[in-house]
């Protein structure tokens, strides 16, 4: 008898990767680069969220506790970066250039794919490893396009916030963004949630590798013990990632 085939690589379907801005237009100031950042985050939710729409149909059913730890892991990752945009990093870009309103069309964006998302995490947490591929898989295309249409459109707004930056009011971008992301972690979500943001970033080669030891702008041991120690917690839920710990896209898990 035929042997079973072997599960195909990752591809970016039914969500298309952005381009960084910094890529397109090979501009360096702080709103550019801040701006491709948030994009190759971006990426990671993509990447993360295609990975579960492609292997959700095939998963048997010994391996579905772990996906459904993967799934759950994603939602609140993406959740949580959510969650310190409106609370913290808004909030300070509208301090920053004397303004209230600036971000208040991505708060909006959020509201439209954040019901599809608590409705993934209720349905996963309710049918746990009882749970079916078709049944996720439309909760998933109830949210998809209004999750990547926000994904699309942040970035290109960042970029615009240079028009604010003047030298009675600079504004230090990269600060406010640093910031913000750094209150987001803590040693939970490291063991928990980290690997799934990490294992869904292509940096070898996406945009010919630009990228790669920038962002995440972590080296040596540190970039070890984050892609490759850590995700040994949980392991089971890790293989359902996209991309290896050396930043290239992988055959799925299943």
């Amino acid at each position: 008898m035929a042997s079973e085939s072997p599960p195909p690589m990752y591809t970016d379907f039914p969500l298309a990767t952005l381009s960084t801005p910094q890529f397109g237009t090979g501009e360096t100031d702080p709103f550019t680069v801040e701006a491709s950042h948030m994009a190759l985050a971006h990426n990671a939710f993509i990447r993360g969220f295609n990975s579960i729409y492609q292997q959700a149909p095939r998963v048997q059913a010994v391996d579905k506790a772990d996906f459904v730890g993967y799934c759950l892991a994603w939602q609140h990752c993406v959740a949580t970066h959510h969650h310190y945009e409106e609370t913290e990093l808004f909030i300070n870009i509208n301090k920053a250039c004397g303004r209230s309103d600036l971000m208040s069309t991505a708060v909006e964006e959020h509201k439209a794919f954040h019901g599809g998302m608590d409705r993934m995490k209720a349905y996963l947490q309710s049918e746990g490893a009882n749970f079916k591929g078709d049944e996720l898989i439309n909760i998933l295309d109830s949210f998809k396009d209004a999750l990547h249409s926000h994904l699309k459109a942040e970035p290109p707004s960042i970029v615009a916030l240079k028009q604010y930056n003047t030298a009675e009011r600079p504004i230090d971008i990269l600060g406010i963004a640093d910031a913000a992301g750094k209150k987001q972690v803590n040693l939970s979500f490291i063991f928990n949630v980290l690997p799934v943001f990490l294992l869904n970033m292509d940096t070898a080669d996406f945009e010919g590798g630009m990228w790669h030891d920038v962002f995440p702008p972590f080296k040596g041991v540190v970039k070890w013990i984050l892609t490759k120690a850590v995700p040994m917690w949980h392991s089971g839920r890790w293989r359902f990632v996209s991309c290896s710990a050396e930043g290239r896209v992988k055959q799925l898990a299943v």
